[in-house]
């Protein structure tokens, strides 16, 4: 009834009648498609209603957090923190098992925005080049609204978020500054750049950004419900400096300028994510647009290496910047949109695999976007027969504003991983922290056609660092 009530407020009172007709149309001759079903590749402004326009399509709710390694999330196993809200999304939608990014934020983001491998675009640490196409420019060739928020860590500011894809933005970091600190905070106090200028101190003295960005997504989602919509929303959580949250006695007196990082304000920094997911999933539900919002949950690499976690009965340290599974492994919920609750997703996902997720789902035109690498899992999301990618492969070439500049490759699937320069061959699910490599001589039949496999799949891909 809310979906009606939406389309009628979208038409003229005068033409209720032709509209009642459509609907009634539509209703007792069964044209309308299964929930399961994916949209046809069409523009998601395509259909018309006496004369008017109606946004028809799927919204898309995307938060990338900052630092979540798979073993956080209780839903994937995670024994250490409150992580209801992500779990819901498990339960009211589906939970991968197999998700990968790179072990550092700024390739990740560059691969997740992209749908490319890190040796096409990525040639300098948090700085975009504005020519790249994103999803934002997917999303807005569609027809869709766009909202970035949270780290933007791409650099340009204004020029550059408008001309990635998207039309409204609260930002931190939203020009790339090489010394530790100088992007201001992120958490209390913090320092936001907001659609062509800067706030105000006295809008942000004593406010928390992840209040503030979770705001202003509220906001742009209830500015466009007649609308269809992209959020990227990118949490700065639980990145260092830890640092209490509004719900910790501590943050009255806490100053940010100290730049003081105490773990034990990690738990309390992933409960506040979560609350956050939560206000969102509320703000949708609240709208009537649960059914045809898909909201994702994942994170961009590993958990820091200071922290160390109990995940299914046994403490594991935080991988971040390793390329071990523990820094490559994050969780993925994806939730809402007709997806079947509580289920889940064993395949291989890279961060690659978005871009063509989407443009299976909206039909947009990426023929100018250049090479592409991801496989569209749009038809998983609903269990329909897809083939699933078959590998894993990371072109690690981090290029840090602190100097780390080593260069690693590698293919895997979810039990195995191969190294390109050093030959490195590795069982991850007997050995997650890669200290002993599987020799050639002690491997399997079915070991050395997998080694094979993997070498041949790394020949076709450089082995150098591009300029």
């Amino acid at each position: 009834m809310n979906s009606f009530i939406n389309l009628y407020q979208l038409t003229k009172a005068k033409f209720f009648p032709y509209f009642l007709l459509v609907i009634l149309s539509v209703h007792f001759f069964g044209c309308k498609k299964t929930e399961l079903t994916p949209l046809n590749n069409t523009n998601p402004e395509d259909i018309t209603i006496a004369g008017v326009k109606v946004a028809a399509g799927t919204n898309v709710v995307l938060i990338l957090g900052d630092d979540w390694g798979y073993e956080l999330i209780t839903a994937n196993g995670g024994q250490s923190y409150s992580t209801p809200n992500i779990d819901k999304l498990a339960r009211n939608g589906m939970r991968f098992t197999q998700s990968q990014a790179s072990p550092l934020c700024s390739p990740a983001r560059f691969t997740i925005l992209t749908g490319k491998y890190n040796f096409r675009n990525y040639t300098n640490w948090g700085v975009m080049n504005p020519n790249e196409k994103t999803l934002g420019n997917l999303f807005q060739s569609a027809g869709y609204k766009t909202c970035a928020t949270g780290k933007w860590q791409l650099d340009g500011s204004d020029a550059s978020v408008k001309s990635l894809g998207f039309d409204k933005y609260c930002l931190w970091n939203a020009y790339e500054i090489y010394s530790s600190g100088s992007q201001g905070s992120s958490y209390k106090n913090p320092t936001i750049y907001q659609d062509g200028g800067y706030l105000p101190s006295s809008e942000t003295d004593g406010k928390y950004g992840e209040d503030i960005y979770t705001k202003y997504v509220t906001d742009f989602i209830d500015s466009n419900k007649h609308n269809n919509f992209f959020v990227y929303y990118a949490p700065p959580s639980v990145h260092t400096p830890f640092g209490p949250t509004p719900d910790d006695p501590e943050f009255a007196t806490w100053d940010p300028r100290n730049r003081i990082s105490d773990p034990k304000f990690f738990p309390s920094m992933v409960s506040y994510v979560d609350k956050k997911v939560g206000e969102i999933v509320a703000k949708v539900k609240s709208l009537g647009l649960s059914d045809k919002t898909m909201i994702i949950f994942t994170g961009d690499n590993g958990t820091p290496t200071e922290i160390y976690s109990m995940f299914n009965g046994q403490l594991v340290q935080g991988g971040k910047s390793s390329t071990n599974t523990w820094g490559t492994h994050v969780p993925l919920m994806i939730a809402g949109a007709g997806i079947p609750k509580s289920t889940v997703n064993n395949n291989l996902i890279s961060f690659t695999d978005f871009m063509m997720t989407f443009q299976e789902m909206t039909g947009a035109d990426v023929s100018t976007y250049d090479t592409l690498d991801g496989v569209s899992f749009y038809k998983q999301l609903f269990q329909q027969p897809s083939k699933p990618r078959a590998y894993i492969y990371d072109y690690y070439h981090p290029l840090t504003n602190s100097g780390n500049n080593s260069l690693r490759m590698w293919v895997q699937d979810s039990t195995y991983k191969l190294y390109g320069l050093t030959d490195k061959f590795y069982n991850m699910a007997k050995d997650p922290y890669e200290k002993s490599k599987i020799k050639r001589g002690a491997m399997t039949t079915q070991e050395k056609a997998v080694y094979q496999n993997f070498k041949d799949i790394l020949a076709r891909y450089p082995d150098y660092p591009t300029p």
